[in-house]
């Protein structure tokens, strides 16, 4: 694995014996092994006074960690639904016949593993895959050739080309937080001038609400956590966006990281905090190397540190938390479990993190593009940031535009915009279906382009993903589908139980054995699942299914072998294998033609 900056090098070096380390120690052990050896995991045991049993739970947890051998080269092939549309599966399997792998079996000699994995936040740059960790994008057939040749070469991933890895901010429209960078530290300093207090005030008549998808008002977060009881707070920056088709936190991680921090730093600053996290999703450690800069860059400007611009008692410090493949994780709470070393499953609320966060402790957690909105907001104001937007939705969203259009990328309209406005500034043309908010998002037919992205209308974590009309639109649901099954924490039933069943249901649809029995189960499978899953992930999975259904009922009903609501079983097609077997093709053969 190529190792940004010497990262998880220095992992493998720490010597915080904290049990809240643990996930970062199996990182650095699988980074050093290509998997977790059994005897690490004693060791690590009595290290940390962790029970081994526990810790194999965690690797069994994460995707990304393992107990068995993988390659030397480590591959992932990105497998959203736009990298399908982008032709992924033929390149996975023409990759896997030249070096000869069956998916997800490291080859005999050890050189080389195949796999797929969900969305790595390259949708508008795919196909795109992972080798080692490091993201591989625009895909085509003289690339996987080349890698092809690397591989069996020996050539470590470290020394390939450099085009391969290039990963682009792909901006394709500016508005006020992309456009007005804020000069480093103003944030801070109009923190120190101001006082808490008046920042506070600031951010609450701005109206900024989360950026996360849940729209949470910030000020009343912020609030919340610097009046609950106890000397430790915390902030959190959640940059686990690994909802399928969104990648607008990989552009503000990349290019205005400074304006992050300066984020966080301002809401330690508020809140009474000493130590803040930025949780990055494994999928971007290339980000590592470049963040791990910036921090220091900061340190060394006595803007994160002891004594921040000069100030007794404003001490703050941030830290990177890498995540090992869990799409749960990016759900505040399961996010603190991660945190804390632990698999990540979603906490029993109330109590909630600004009350009872990481370590226990009052935690503030934001998404990346709130707090760049809140460092804006400091500087210059909250009538600058309500002169965008609307009245309950104010300032602008930055969407992560991928799919069947001309120029997919990063947008940043003022909330407002219509669906259709952002359809023919990116291109696209006779759309069939946008998918807001990715695979638990909402589908939306063209009769409802007209419709605003805003809280009081359709809101939106970011992603916006477009199907034209040649699109089979069964199959995107089937790739969320099955996207949920794979990504389920599983403390659940109806999420882990309810999710297998709605994903056997949608592929018996898809291959033409399904009944009007099958699509009322489907319904009421997908309510149970809303109302009683253990967490917002868990109730929003059927979404895809519930809104298809409802919307655009031909793509379901085209493909039922009858219309009754009685359960049917083809017996005559299922004894074709049998026939086929066994050479038999005579009358009593036949269920029609036998007596």
């Amino acid at each position: 694995m190529k190792d940004p900056g010497g990262f998880l090098t220095r992992l493998s070096t720490d010597s915080d014996d904290s049990p809240d380390r643990l996930l970062q120690h199996l990182i650095a052990i699988q980074h050093h092994h290509s998997y977790i050896p059994d005897e690490a995991v004693r060791r690590l045991s009595e290290r940390l006074g962790t029970p081994a049993v526990e810790i194999f739970s965690v690797i069994a947890y994460y995707a990304f960690l393992h107990r068995h051998p993988r390659g030397q080269f480590d591959i992932y092939f990105s497998d959203n639904i736009t990298d399908r549309m982008l032709g992924n599966k033929a390149l996975m399997e023409g990759m896997c016949k030249k070096l000869g792998v069956e998916p997800g079996v490291p080859r005999a000699d050890g050189k080389v593993t195949i796999d797929m994995t969900s969305c790595t936040g390259m949708c508008d740059q795919g196909p795109a895959l992972l080798v080692n960790g490091m993201a591989v994008t625009r895909l085509t057939e003289e690339r996987i050739h080349k890698m092809v040749g690397l591989i069996e070469a020996g050539v470590p991933a470290a020394k390939w080309p450099k085009r391969f890895f290039v990963v682009k901010d792909n901006i394709q429209r500016k508005d006020m937080l992309l456009s007005d960078y804020i000069i480093r530290g103003s944030a801070i300093d109009a923190l120190n001038v101001k006082g808490g207090d008046a920042i506070l005030e600031s951010l609450d008549a701005s109206n900024l609400r989360g950026r996360g998808g849940a729209g949470f008002k910030t000020a009343t977060k912020w609030r919340f956590c610097r009046e609950a009881p106890g000397a430790e707070h915390y902030v959190v920056c959640n940059a686990d966006e690994g909802e399928p088709g969104t990648f607008k936190d990989r552009l503000l991680l990349h290019s205005y990281a400074n304006c992050v921090i300066e984020g966080m730093t301002l809401c330690a600053g508020v809140i009474g905090a000493k130590k803040g996290f930025i949780y990055l999703r494994g999928e971007y450690l290339y980000l590592v190397e470049a963040l791990e800069k910036t921090l220091q860059d900061r340190r060394d400007a006595n803007l994160l540190g002891e004594k921040i611009r000069g100030k007794p008692g404003f001490d703050f410090d941030i830290e990177i938390h890498l995540g090992a493949g869990a799409y749960v994780c990016g759900e505040e709470s399961a996010l603190i479990e991660s945190l804390e070393g632990k698999r990540g499953i979603p906490r029993q609320r109330p109590p909630f993190p600004v009350v009872s966060g990481y370590r226990n402790r009052p935690t503030v957690v934001n998404n990346v593009e709130t707090f760049v909105a809140a460092a804006h907001i400091a500087v210059f104001g909250a009538d600058w940031f309500k002169s965008s937007g609307t009245g309950d939705s104010t300032g602008t969203k930055l969407f992560s535009v991928s799919g069947d259009c001309a120029k997919p990328g990063i947008y940043e309209y003022p909330f407002g915009v219509t669906i259709r406005q952002v359809l023919e500034d990116c291109g696209a043309s006779d759309t069939q279906a946008v998918q807001l908010s990715g695979a638990a998002g909402s589908t939306i037919p063209p009769q409802e382009f007209y419709r605003h992205i805003a809280f009081e209308d359709v809101p939106t974590g970011g992603s916006f993903m477009i199907f034209n009309q040649k699109r089979d639109l069964l199959k995107m649901v089937l790739n969320f589908t099955r996207f949920f099954c794979h990504e389920s924490c599983g403390f659940c039933t109806p999420c882990r139980i309810g999710g297998r069943l709605m994903n056997d249901l949608v592929e018996k649809v898809m291959v033409g054995y399904a009944t009007s029995y099958d699509i009322s189960e489907l319904k009421k499978i997908g309510l149970v699942m809303k109302k009683t899953a253990h967490c917002g992930l868990g109730s929003t999975a059927p979404n895809p299914v519930l809104d298809t259904l409802k919307k655009f009922p031909g793509t379901y009903s085209k493909r039922l072998i009858n219309t009754s609501y009685e359960p049917a079983f083809n017996l005559e097609s299922a004894l074709e294998v049998s026939r086929h077997l066994t050479g038999r093709d005579d009358e009593r053969a036949h269920l029609e033609l036998g007596n």
